[in-house]
Parts: structure tokens; sequence; C-alpha cells
């Protein structure tokens, strides 16, 4: 009996709890449900809701929304930081490209002297630009002078064709003026040979920034575009230098002629006077035509004939270092010469190496030839008149370096 009603009371027990979980799970379910239908309506659009494109509001019902929405924030993850990351090879790689990337074109210390030498060559070529204005401006006061000289001259010759008195003051009047004009063309020939001074210094200046772009090419720490741009300045300053060369040259024949001008013409101006004093025309001077005749026969002597491989050269000069001091013997040498035989000529060979490739041997030929007309520069510096030195060219397997040689007929 004691144990029947234990398990009726268990049983009872067991009822009452039942009842009481009934109890409390009916409002949870109820409250779980109407949680569930909110969240369907804030899923579910209904059908009186607006339409989805239109702008929404802002008010935000649910926390399903609330998780939508952080769930579509992008989270950061593992991968993103070992992607940035990167091994130190690749940062050494990188590191050296941008170190290439900034040393190029004028970062270099070639680079840095090469910039330095092309604004040399700027200046050399603006100062062979004032040469050149300088000498177009002499030439046209030298040209202006000798048109009034001329027209002077021809007015006297025409006066005394047609006879005139002897003095006659008009004459004279232009005799005077005629002396005048001759006059600033010989005022000329000194302002050319300063001219000339200054363009021997740009020559040199021209030859000493070649030379440093040429040893430029063995300094270490260059790129690729630095030799680029060398070899352009290179060939700027070869031009630059053949320019001043060829102006050389010309100034060079411009005062030559212009001294054998002036000469003849005094002493034509000289047997003029006697013409005008005398009222009767004469003609040139006897002088100037003997001059004349002598250049002639010198010329065509220097031209006849040229040095033979046995012949003796009267002056050696070898360009085996720049800058030679050659014009003191060139003079002594030169002035002997003269003194012996006062007709004489000369032939003036450029000899160069017979060595080395095609390219070399043409190279070596253009400076041969250029130390061959400074020679001849020096020569008509000195006073021997061009007509009378021939400048010829030769190659010579047996020579070691440039040459000039200076034979004398």
């Amino acid at each position: 009996m004691i144990g029947f009603n234990k398990s009726i009371l268990n049983g009872r027990v067991c009822l009452q709890q039942c009842v009481v979980s009934k109890k409390v799970a009916v409002p949870v379910v109820l409250m779980v449900s109407g949680l569930l239908l909110a969240g369907c309506d804030a899923v579910w659009p209904s059908t009186s809701a607006p339409d989805p494109v239109a702008p929404q509001t802002s008010q935000q019902t649910s926390g399903s929304e609330q998780i939508s929405t952080a769930s579509s924030q992008p989270q950061p993850v593992a991968v993103t930081t070992t992607s940035v990351t990167a091994s130190p090879s690749v940062q050494s790689s990188a590191t050296a490209q941008l170190s290439a990337a900034e040393a190029g074109i004028g970062q270099t210390f070639v680079g840095k002297k090469v910039d330095a030498m092309g604004q040399d060559l700027n200046k050399l070529l603006d100062n062979i630009g004032s040469l050149k204005a300088r000498a177009s401006n002499l030439r046209g006061i030298a040209q202006d002078s000798a048109d009034r000289y001329h027209a002077l001259l021809a007015s006297i010759t025409a006066r005394l064709q047609q006879g005139t008195t002897p003095g006659n003051p008009v004459l004279v009047s232009q005799w005077n003026s005629a002396q005048s004009e001759l006059e600033q063309i010989a005022n000329n020939a000194p302002q050319m040979t300063v001219l000339s001074n200054d363009a021997a210094d740009e020559a040199a200046f021209g030859q000493y920034l070649l030379n440093a772009v040429q040893a430029t090419y063995g300094l270490s720490g260059a790129v690729e575009s630095d030799h680029v741009r060398l070899r352009g300045l290179e060939d700027e300053v070869h031009q630059a230098v053949v320019l001043v060369d060829r102006m050389l040259n010309d100034l060079s024949q411009d005062i030559n002629r212009q001294n054998t001008y002036v000469n003849n013409e005094r002493q034509n101006l000289t047997t003029l006077s006697l013409a005008v004093k005398n009222g009767e025309l004469y003609g040139t001077s006897l002088a100037t035509r003997a001059f004349t005749q002598t250049e002639n026969l010198a010329r065509a002597a220097a031209r006849s004939s040229q040095p033979q491989p046995t012949d003796r050269p009267l002056v050696i000069i070898r360009f085996d270092r720049p800058n030679v001091p050659y014009q003191q013997a060139l003079y002594n040498a030169v002035s002997q010469a003269l003194s012996r035989k006062p007709t004489a000529t000369f032939d003036l060979v450029a000899v160069s190496p017979d060595v080395g490739t095609a390219a070399q041997i043409a190279l070596n030929g253009a400076a041969s030839k250029r130390n061959a007309e400074d020679v001849l520069r020096t020569l008509t510096d000195m006073g021997v008149p061009a007509s009378r030195v021939q400048l010829l060219a030769a190659t010579d397997s047996n020579a070691q370096t440039n040459e000039v040689h200076l034979f004398v007929r």
C-alpha cells in the first residue's frame, strides 16, 4: 500500500509539472510565433507596400535587416594581409628598379658631365655666331669702302682719259677721297687679324672640348643613354670645330688678299697722283704689273709638279701631341729658303698613317689635313703668299702619327 501510494503521489507530481509546463510553454510558443511573423513581414513585402524601386525610408524595424547589413560589409581576412606583404627579394628587386629609374639621364656622374659639356658647346656656338657676325660686318665695311674707292678711281680715270688741266683741283679732291677709302680698307686688316686670333682661341677650346668628350667614354658609372648623348654631343662638337677651322681659313685668305690688294692699290695711287699732276693718263703702276707677273709665274711653278718620294722635305712637323710648338722652327727654315731663292715655292703635304681600318685611315687623313691647314695659315701669317704654297695629302705606312712635310722648289 505504501509503494502504491508513492507511485500515485509521483504521478500527481508529474501531472502537475506537465500542467505547469504546458501553461508556461503556450505563452512562449505564442511569443516566438509573433516574432517570426514580424520577421516574415519585414522580409516578404506585402501587396500594400510601396514600389521596391522607390527610395526606402530610414526606418529599420527588424534585427534581420541589421544582420544582413552587417554581413554585406567586407570583413578583414588573413589572405589580404598576406597578399600586401611582399617577400624581401621582391622588395629588393623593386628598390633596384626604382634606383635604376632614378639614375636616368642627367643623374649619373657621366650624365652630369654631358650636361656641363653641352653648356660649354652652347657657349662655343654662341661665340662662333658672334665671330661670324663680326667677320660679316668687317667684310661689309671693306666692300663698301672698295666700291667707293673704285667709283672715285673711275671718275678720275675718265676725266684724265678725256683730257684735263694739270693739277685739276677737282681731281685732287677726288684723289684724296680715294686715298681715305683705301686707308679704311687697310685699317680693316688689323681688325681681321684680331678676329682671327679670337677664332684661333675658339678653335683651341673646341679641340679641347672634343678631347674631353672622347675621354668621357672611358669613365665608369654611365648608363646607355649617357653614351647615346655623348655620341650626339661628339658630332655637334665636330661640326663646331669644322666651322671654326673654316672661318680661320677664310680669315687668313681675306687678310692675305686685303694686304696684297692694299699694297698694289697704293702703288697705283702713286702713279695716278703723277697723272693728275701732269693731266695725263699713264695706267697702272709698273711695280704692280711686275708683281702680278711674278705671282703668276710662282703659282704656275707651284702647280706644275709634285714632290717625289726621293725628295727630302725642308721641315717635318710631327703632331704626336696637342699644341705642337713648330712656329719658330718653321719661320727660320722658310726665311732661309727665301733668302737663298726669293722666287721659291712650297709644297705642303699632309701625311697620315696607312694602318688600321678604313674608318681609322679616313679619320687620320682628316686630322692630318686639318694640321696642314693650320700650318698653311701660319705661313700666310708670316707673309708667304698663299699662291706660292700648294696643299697636298698622302698616306705612309711607315708613319707612326700624323705629320706635315714642307718641300721647297
